[in-house]
């Protein structure tokens, strides 16, 4: 993931009429495709903390305060929580001591307000009710606070800009409605256009009043809408009981990807619907079907390797995806040299960016390349979609693009024509380290000692073995024979040549790189463990490989660090240098079921779900610290992490896959269990309307008691198909 700024922002705490016993800094996360709202528990956006509440949409905050009152107080909280379709943050409040202007005393607890807020792609809406318990009719003067900064989502991270375009102050519009604009130094205007579902009384600066009468046992609602605009167009009015009913349709199409999972065990059937869930809210509309952008709130966008990982790990289960991935990716392949982007002819996009800073070239990531895993994981993913659904038509259409990203490999991939691919950045501003621990000291030596460019990862060797073995499959399919032997070969001395060099026999471990001197970098880290996952690894290695990895210096009790506890980088709450990435982990765990080790595999699945159930809404974050393990402690949150994370999220369903080996292939038309096993906690697994084929499948796995190992049934199977489960 790119973590191009260190620093996070300062900023002078602004005073606030808010009782401190009631300020969470816990926060709460909405988000749609290419807007995302970030709240606190009691539904505000309020610069506390690190100052990253707010409404964003397209890479820059709108909105960086929201803020509702009750005469001039802030209400007491009841509760906040996110529902389980994660469309709606729905926060319950009362009413603190209140004397009123007419001498009234209001007590604690007599009025209920309740917030819905939900987001859709460009448009923010809320509505508010309140409801009197009391006994006698009282009059309230709520108001709503709005304040607009329009910050790039950059600027929000901590980069500091010289110059800034011009903020006009809130305008109202008639007595429904509120417009804040902002011009940008790159000649756009931005809006956001508040509009309310019914008249407010009174406007001063940035606060809107209503003045209302509330019967006793009575509910009246507001609703008011924020919608994003960039330009001069017309707003259109977005109201919230219009939009609203619009959602279930949206989640409905969304969910269709995704076969129904249930389980005997109710905390991890929540675990898998919550993860669907997240995943469904990151999944955006693209002309070429959905694409998951990678994270709320930094990585709200379209990101290469993450989609990708993203769609690896839910191949098995929404095969439709992966095809839309590929397509959207190989329409944005590069087809030229841009140093200034790092882009080359066949490489596969790293990130797509929006915003004024982006606009005026401040950062490099309109569509930057700066990414030397992207290209060869495209050719996997095509490969493995092929595999797993037989759609010749979706190849046929990038067959090109494929060929043009293997050749990419071998032109520039391979920068000193010594076998191997590594990177060193060209583009003024790019990233220095452009794997997938892309922080500036996330590759080092075994003294600490930062390596120096061109750097070959590990792993990305073992991506080219893999994209090869793949594209000389797919060139055999297409009866291009002559490219299939080529790549073949190819793939075959890279394995020959990568275990001859990247193997440390003290270490019992792959070297993480070697540098630009062909010097290894002799450290442990999980970087490694990614080399089981496509297949490159020797079997005799590889046993060695699975119990370095499992080592108390590797695994966390959680999951594996991305830095061994004996290296001298080892930091817990470092980005790349000893957290713990669940998405790392399930691709790990992926690797060690493909050479045979499912029970280490099951150890990895068993320690993400136990750290799912202290996780709030089970939910895996991007990253979190990588403590040892601690009885009766979940694991330490990393402060700034992503959450949701499309490929942390979407973790679960590759640990589910590699504990039961299943594979669906419908070339050969039979769906198999390689020695499946399940762990005590899950007895039972029903899998409704998996896509197979031009069909769909029910599958009932039960585990034995005497055993790990599992019997599998299956209902509503596809014409010719066969069911194999190898014990």
């Amino acid at each position: 993931m790119t973590n191009t700024v260190e620093n996070q922002p300062k900023h002078s705490k602004k005073e606030w009429a808010f009782d401190p016993g009631y300020i969470d800094d816990r926060v709460q996360v909405l988000n749609h495709c290419g807007t995302f709202g970030i709240f606190s528990r009691m539904g505000d956006i309020l610069p506390l903390g690190k100052a990253v509440h707010g409404l964003y949409h397209k890479d820059t905050r709108y909105i960086n305060t929201l803020a509702l009152k009750l005469e001039g107080e802030a209400l007491t909280l009841l509760s906040s929580n996110i529902k389980e379709e994660n469309e709606i943050l729905s926060v319950d409040l009362t009413n603190p001591d209140l004397l009123l202007a007419d001498g009234t005393f209001l007590r604690n607890g007599t009025a209920h307000i309740r917030r819905s807020q939900f987001v859709r792609n460009g448009v923010y809406l809320e509505k508010i009710e309140l409801q009197n318990f009391g006994e006698i009719a009282v009059s309230l003067k709520l108001s709503l606070t709005f304040s607009g900064d329009f910050k790039d989502i950059f600027e929000v991270r901590g980069l500091k800009r010289e110059k800034r375009g011009m903020l006009d102050s809130n305008k109202q519009i008639g007595n429904k409605q509120v417009v804040i604009c902002y011009h940008g130094l790159d000649n756009i205007s931005r809006k956001a256009n508040i509009s309310f579902g019914q008249e407010f009384h009174q406007f001063e600066g940035e606060e809107v009043y209503f003045d209302l009468c509330l019967p006793p046992k009575q509910t009246i609602a507001l609703d008011y809408s924020i919608a994003f605009e960039e330009g001069e167009g017309n707003f259109e009015t977005k109201v919230y009981q219009h939009l609203r009913p619009q959602v279930e349709p949206s989640l409905e199409e969304n969910k269709s990807y995704f076969p129904t999972i249930e389980t005997s065990n109710e905390q991890f059937s929540h675990w898998l619907n919550r993860s669907k869930s997240d995943l469904i809210s990151l999944m955006a509309d693209t002309p070429f079907g959905k694409y998951p952008y990678a994270g709320v709130p930094w990585y709200n966008t379209a990101f290469g390797r993450d989609g990708i990982i993203t769609a690896l790990e839910t191949l098995w289960v929404a095969p439709d995806l992966s095809r839309d991935t590929l397509l959207y990716l190989a329409a944005c392949q590069s087809d030229k040299l841009d140093e200034e982007n790092d882009a080359e002819p066949g490489k596969i996009l790293h990130e797509t960016r929006g915003g004024e800073m982006v606009n005026l070239n401040e950062v490099p990531f309109r569509q930057y390349y700066g990414t030397i895993d992207a290209t060869p994981l495209f050719v996997m993913l095509a490969g493995e979609y092929y595999q797993r659904t037989a759609d010749l038509g979706t190849l046929k259409k990038i067959w090109s693009n494929i060929k043009k990203a293997l050749e990419w490999i071998n032109l520039y991939g391979d920068l000193d024509q010594d076998g191997f691919v590594e990177y060193k950045h060209k583009a003024k501003n790019g990233l220095t380290n452009q794997g997938w621990k892309d922080s500036h000291d996330s590759v080092s030596h075994s003294n600490g000692q930062l390596a120096d460019p061109p750097i070959a990862l590990c792993e990305v060797q073992g991506y080219v073995y893999a994209a090869k073995i793949h594209g000389a499959n797919l060139a055999k399919t297409f009866g291009e024979h002559a490219l299939a032997n080529q790549w073949r070969d190819e793939a075959k001395r890279l394995k020959e040549k990568f275990n001859e060099r990247f193997w440390d026999k003290e270490l019992n471990c792959y070297v993480l790189a070697l540098d630009g001197n062909k010097q290894p970098c002799r450290v442990k880290s999980s970087n490694a463990g990614h080399v089981l996952y496509t297949g490159i690894a020797d079997p005799s290695k590889a046993k060695a490989l699975a119990a370095t990895l499992l080592k108390p210096d590797m695994f966390n009790g959680w999951g594996i660090r991305t830095l061994s506890s004996d290296e001298v980088r080892y930091n817990p709450m470092s980005y790349h240098n000893g957290s713990v990435w669940p998405h790392d982990v399930a691709l790990i765990a992926s690797g060690l079921s493909r050479y045979g080790f499912q029970q280490q595999a099951l150890r990895l699945m068993t320690g993400l779900f136990d750290a799912s159930l202290f996780i709030p809404l089970q939910r895996l974050p991007e990253l979190f610290c990588g403590m040892e393990r601690r009885k009766g402690e979940g694991p330490t949150s990393y402060p700034v992490a992503c959450s949701p994370q499309a490929w942390s999220v979407a973790a679960v369903f590759m640990l589910l896959k590699a504990v039961l080996q299943i594979k669906i292939s419908p070339l050969t038309k039979e769906i198999s269990f390689q020695k499946p096993i399940l762990p005590s906690y899950l007895e039972e697994i029903t899998i409704k309307n998996l896509l197979v084929g031009n069909g769909f499948v029910n599958l009932h796995l039960v585990r034995h008691n005497h055993d790990q190992m599992v019997g599998v049934n299956w209902e509503n199977s596809p014409e010719g198909w066969k069911l194999t489960v190898v014990k």
